[in-house]
């Protein structure tokens, strides 16, 4: 790890490892955090990690609102078993908890198929701890349309999906935009007044695909003041031939001309390991390339981004920015204070 990267804070905005937690806690294995996730986390230097709470196909009906529950609590759980962890509510938590070498650990929904169609759900995550919401996934919610409906059929927020967005800015939850269709994510660059995250995406100027955003799009949650986690350990986002640390850092380089470096953020995404253990592997139609030729696998590999960085001129400032500074301004701007008395 270079010095650079050891002294910075470093946030991911996305990792899906709760999942593999639970896959392997009911499987006999509930030292699998310990064994793997933790050692990994400390090589890659995450101080801040968001935790979401994905729902599969099977859960996302009258099941969802059980498993999410069940997921959240194992988070708390997680926390409780391993005291190098703690959830965090606010940004003030996430400053005592890296000042005490500990990782803060930030409870979000991806799709928030729990909600249902009913609004009032939002005030009941927000009181068990959650803090970042995405709307949708791949398909449709009655909420929004997620990115994998970008046809001409494809929506944008629903009118309760459009109370969510007010409620979760009342609260102090932060917006998460990745998987929201085209016209979601004009709703909400629209009606959203505090800054929000895009937590898992990348640029669709670099690489073409219907999960990574325009630049109108990156421009517009960068007006907002929000931040963009870059996808690095997707490979199809990031180079459908060969998603190499020097490809992740041409997405950096790309927003930070169309935006600014004060808009981007990491989002790995370090989604491996679940689709091989649960499903032997996960396919990308149309795609040949697989998570064995990505550089970016495990949050230990998240230094290769730094040191690419460090070649490429970028700065020491703007690199500690971008490994976590900007996330946590958003962070300790919005999460856990409402909206009224946040500052102008």
């Amino acid at each position: 790890m270079t010095r650079l990267h050891d002294e910075a804070l470093v946030a991911d905005l996305h990792n899906d490892l709760i999942l593999l937690v639970d896959h392997f806690d009911h499987r006999g294995r509930p030292d699998y955090f310990g064994d793997f996730w933790l050692p990994e986390l400390r090589a890659g230097g995450v101080n801040v990690q968001v935790l979401p709470v994905y729902i599969d196909e099977q859960f996302q009906s009258e099941g969802a609102l059980r498993r999410t529950l069940l997921l959240i609590e194992r988070i708390h759980r997680l926390a409780e078993q391993y005291p190098q962890l703690v959830v965090c509510r606010t940004g003030s938590d996430i400053a005592r908890a890296v000042a005490d070498r500990r990782i803060a650990l930030v409870i979000a929904l991806e799709g928030a198929h729990a909600l249902g169609q009913d609004p009032e759900l939002i005030r009941t995550m927000e009181r068990v701890g959650v803090r970042v919401v995405s709307l949708a996934h791949m398909g449709r919610t009655l909420l929004a349309d997620g990115s994998g409906v970008d046809d001409s059929s494809c929506g944008g927020l629903t009118p309760q999906g459009l109370e969510v967005l007010a409620e979760m800015e009342r609260l102090g939850i932060v917006y998460d935009l990745s998987h929201l269709g085209i016209v979601g994510v004009e709703d909400v660059l629209e009606h959203a007044s505090r800054p929000l995250l895009a937590t898992h995406s990348a640029c669709r100027a670099v690489t073409d695909i219907h999960r990574n955003l325009t630049d109108a799009q990156l421009k517009g949650v960068a007006d907002l003041g929000g931040v963009i986690g870059v996808a690095a350990a997707i490979p199809p986002f990031i180079d459908p031939g060969r998603p190499t640390a020097a490809r992740v850092v041409d997405h950096i380089e790309h927003l930070a001309s169309v935006a600014s470096i004060d808009a981007i953020a990491l989002g790995p995404d370090f989604v491996d390991d679940y689709y091989q253990e649960v499903y032997g592997g996960w396919a990308i139609p149309g795609m040949e390339v697989t998570w064995e030729d990505s550089e970016i696998r495990r949050p230990s590999d998240l230094p290769r981004i730094t040191e690419e960085m460090a070649a490429r001129g970028f700065t020491d400032t703007d690199i500690t920015k971008v490994l976590g500074g900007n996330a946590m301004r958003v962070l300790d701007e919005v999460m856990g204070i409402p909206a009224a008395t946040s500052a102008p």
